[in-house]
């Protein structure tokens, strides 16, 4: 079960790793134009879709620091796009969720647990980007907070994960993140350069900024002499597009496969007893007068763990199979969830701490507004118990994913990909559009919630031809019939099933006459009856 999960967590690494490789240069392009990052809704969107395409917020909040550090981009400016980059990296536990599909309850549960943390990152930009566009409170209070501190340059952030997987990924890939940086930052000389290490530095590993051709013709750099790195594509002629795909079909296959092992494993070791003790450990709260403190204690343990492992998508993706097969259960996943948040920050502070002297105010102040922004999501969504909206949001989408399985792909695509891109879309036209586009949508998606509500808890107040939907069109209130429609697409694709041997016609008990005896059923000893 150990290796299986040291594979899993290898597998995260290079499925980032490929990513950059495919969509790096794309979002420092992203990145690069300065216009459009000003509007905060085009900030949120960029950080959403430059985080889906590395795989990684920590990436996308190092480009941002470097932007900011070097006066391309204000501070708050860089807000909105690190609120986006939260969102953003919640896509990889729920992309782990759909490997449980197979069983509809597990289904259930898995993606429940996985979209918690997407519903808390989306409750908490809809209240907080339009507050702090209106006040600034997260500029005013980092800004405080660093100019009342001399704060002093640190060591890094210990890499304690990094250690164990390193000398495995380092066989696979090496990439030199700083054509990202460079390319965001507006300079056009690495614009043809690799992200595939070619030259290493025989002590820090730490990669030339060379491109192929030169990198193949030079072996020294300053006055250090470099050491061919010592990796699968090294030597490759092929692009870094070409490259990326291959590791990530090889990444995802190594996910699916460890997952799924994994899973059966813990199915198997998790049964009778041991599962109840499980349980029952994870799942109860604390003795009578401190039952509050439970959750707060689950945050810190989050916090904690996330801070070992250095990422929350790890940490994130590691616990949804664990939800799936019911040993934690969502109200407990939720307060880990969210101390996960907090754990990625305060590893991006202590980076932060590492950075050179001139870079220091600007990389803290934006790893604090990171830090506020998940603490002031945090009291909104989690100390009054009506007020946490994110877990019945996330049990109402597992439901639905389990009825309809193909939902599940349908949200993925629409919430990371194409809602943001349509939104970064009319955001380019100016702040009218977004207005004359946002209003009314929003108006139609206030009043659908507010009868919504009012159907399900007093429809009386409600006129008679408002108090269900089935005055609309049957497409418009129901999934039935699209998903009628992908079932007769799946079938017209798929390979007809070849025809089994027909059994002997089963006789069922409950269509035989009361008074008579069972008869010997017309069926192989190890068949059993089916009740109706």
């Amino acid at each position: 079960m150990l290796a299986f999960l040291y594979l899993f967590v290898c597998s995260l690494d290079v499925l980032s790793s490929a990513f950059q490789l495919a969509g790096g240069k794309v979002a420092g392009d992203i990145f690069k134009d300065n216009a459009i990052l000003s509007n905060p809704v085009a900030g949120l969107v960029v950080g959403i879709l430059v985080t889906v395409l590395v795989q990684s917020s920590s990436t996308s909040t190092s480009i941002i620091v470097s932007m900011v550090s070097s006066g391309l981009l204000e501070v708050s400016s860089a807000i909105p796009i690190i609120m986006g980059s939260n969102i953003g990296t919640s896509v990889t536990n729920t992309v782990v969720a759909l490997m449980q599909a197979g069983d509809r309850a597990d289904f259930r549960r898995a993606f429940a647990g996985a979209t918690v943390h997407d519903c808390f990152n989306w409750l908490s930009v809809l209240v907080l980007l339009p507050l702090e566009a209106a006040t600034g409170y997260l500029h005013h209070i980092t800004g405080l907070v660093v100019a009342s501190f001399n704060i002093q340059g640190g060591r890094d952030a210990p890499d304690l994960l990094k250690i164990i997987t390193e000398p495995f990924t380092k066989l696979i890939i090496q990439l030199d993140k700083s054509v990202i940086t460079s390319i965001a930052t507006g300079d056009e000389s690495l614009r043809n350069h690799s992200l595939i290490r070619i030259w290493c530095h025989p002590d820090s590993m730490e990669a030339s900024t060379l491109s192929r051709a030169e990198a193949n013709a030079s072996q020294i750099r300053g006055n250090v002499t470099m050491e061919k790195c010592n990796h699968i594509f090294v030597d490759t002629e092929l692009p870094d597009l070409a490259v990326g795909l291959i590791l990530l079909a090889g990444s995802l296959m190594l996910l699916c496969t460890c997952l799924i092992l994994l899973v059966k494993m813990l199915n198997s070791l998790l049964k009778g007893q041991v599962a109840k003790v499980i349980q029952k450990v994870i799942n109860t709260d604390l003795p009578a007068p401190f039952t509050w403190v439970t959750g707060y204690f689950a945050m810190v343990v989050g916090a904690g763990m996330t801070f070992i492992v250095q990422s929350s998508s790890v940490f994130t993706s590691a616990i949804t199979p664990l939800i799936g097969l019911g040993v934690i259960s969502i109200e407990r996943a939720y307060p880990l969830t969210l101390g996960s948040n907090i754990g990625t920050t305060t590893t991006a502070i202590l980076a932060a701490l590492a950075s050179p002297r001139e870079k220091l105010s600007s990389s803290f102040q934006i790893a604090l507004c990171h830090f506020f922004f998940n603490i002031s999501g945090i009291l909104l969504w989690y100390p009054l118990p009506c007020m946490r909206l994110p877990i019945r949001m996330a049990k109402a989408l597992g439901k639905r994913t389990a009825k309809y399985r193909w939902f599940a792909v349908l949200y993925l695509l629409l919430c990371f990909l194409l809602l943001p891109s349509l939104v970064f879309g009319i955001s380019m036209a100016g702040w009218q559009a977004m207005v004359g586009v946002g209003a009314p949508f929003g108006a139609l998606l206030a009043f659908v919630l507010l009868v919504n509500i009012l159907q399900s808890r007093s429809p009386g107040h409600l006129p008679k031809w408002l108090q269900t939907w089935d005055f609309l069109p049957h497409w418009m209130h129901s999934m039935k019939p699209l998903d009628q429609l992908i079932t007769r697409a799946t079938l017209c694709y798929a390979r007809p099933e070849p025809r089994s041997p027909q059994l002997p016609a089963r006789v069922f008990l409950e269509e035989l006459p009361p008074a008579t005896p069972s008869p010997r059923l017309a069926l192989p000893a190890h068949h059993n009856a089916t009740r109706l």
